[in-house]
């Protein structure tokens, strides 16, 4: 088979060369292009009389899927796959398969990490600093003793929540499908508006589909109460980006930390979000750490080879 990785993985060229020996050595050719592109022309030329692609967070859009005429299965090294012309992949019956669980420790790790710089007021405090400014004005809260509802909590959820249970927070969750592991975890099953109503910190773990799209909108934001904090590393489309900026401007929520948009960063200036009160943002860095990046180049490189075996790992329904 003819097989192309279209984007880097964000591992050295040795482990993607490894990689490419495996699979010479079972008699496909490999090609790997080491820079990212979004322009539609040469992710076709890239594309072109490939039987598997395989890409990261790069849009791979419906024209291009189309255009490909000896595809058969896309790799995604990512959890989520909306980013990928599922409707040209349904219409052919193209296999896609993503990288689910790669970023379960780096995404709930970071969740923590933004809740603790909006507690403790880093960003101010490192102003302070840089000012030659003093404390005054910059007392922060713990962890110990809040509410946190993890709004989705799936296997990323509920790594998150164990981990503000280790901080001293009482953890609600809230998910289409309530899982039972939940209550052994000692984290209580409400429903929307009641966590909404009760958390002191909401914590977005949904993955983006049309079911999710805009669903954290005014209305929901509106139950929450003005001293809570929102979390957000799972997907920017599911808040209504502009409603939030509001709340947060009109000072009906305390603050928020975002790590993901309503576009891939870089993020424009004039963005709802850039001059909102209280807010700290970070350029979708969730998936971003070392360890996570070699976790999926691995599932990403198995998918890929155990597909040439006819064996199909990771499918992901279109």
């Amino acid at each position: 088979m003819k097989i192309s990785l279209l984007e880097p993985l964000g591992v050295s060229a040795e482990y993607i060369q490894k990689f490419a020996d495996a699979c010479r050595a079972k008699g496909h050719t490999f090609t790997y292009y080491d820079n990212k592109t979004t322009d539609i022309e040469e992710l076709k030329r890239r594309s072109e009389g490939q039987d598997i692609v395989m890409i990261a967070n790069n849009p791979y859009p419906d024209e291009v899927v189309r255009s490909a005429d000896s595809l058969k299965m896309i790799a995604v090294a990512f959890t989520g796959i909306d980013h990928v012309g599922l409707a040209a992949c349904k219409e052919k019956g193209i296999t896609v398969c993503n990288c689910a669980g790669y970023s379960n420790v780096s995404v709930a790790e970071l969740s923590i990490g933004m809740t603790i710089g909006l507690l403790r007021k880093f960003h101010e405090c490192d102003e302070a600093v840089r000012t030659q400014k003093t404390s005054a004005g910059l007392m922060g809260m713990e962890i110990a003793g809040k509410t946190v509802g993890i709004v989705g909590c799936g296997k990323i959820g509920l790594r998150a929540a164990k981990l503000y249970q280790a901080f001293g927070a009482d953890v609600l969750a809230y998910a289409r499908t309530p899982k039972a592991e939940w209550a052994e975890e000692g984290i209580k099953a409400v429903d929307l508006e009641s966590l909404l109503k009760e958390s002191d910190i909401v914590v977005i773990m949904l993955p983006l589909n049309d079911s999710t799209r805009g669903f954290l909108d005014k209305d929901k934001l509106a139950l929450m109460k003005p001293s809570a904090l929102l979390i957000n590393c799972a997907r920017g489309p599911i808040i209504d980006n502009a409603a939030l900026a509001d709340a947060l401007n009109e000072e009906r929520i305390a603050g928020a930390a975002i790590d993901v948009f309503d576009m891939e960063p870089p993020i424009p200036s004039d963005y709802c979000l850039q001059n909102a009160k209280n807010i700290l943002l970070t350029p979708h860095i969730g998936f971003l750490t070392k360890e996570a990046m070699i976790r999926r180049a691995d599932i990403e490189f198995d998918n890929v080879l155990s597909y040439t075996d006819g064996i199909v790992k990771n499918q992901c329904a279109v």
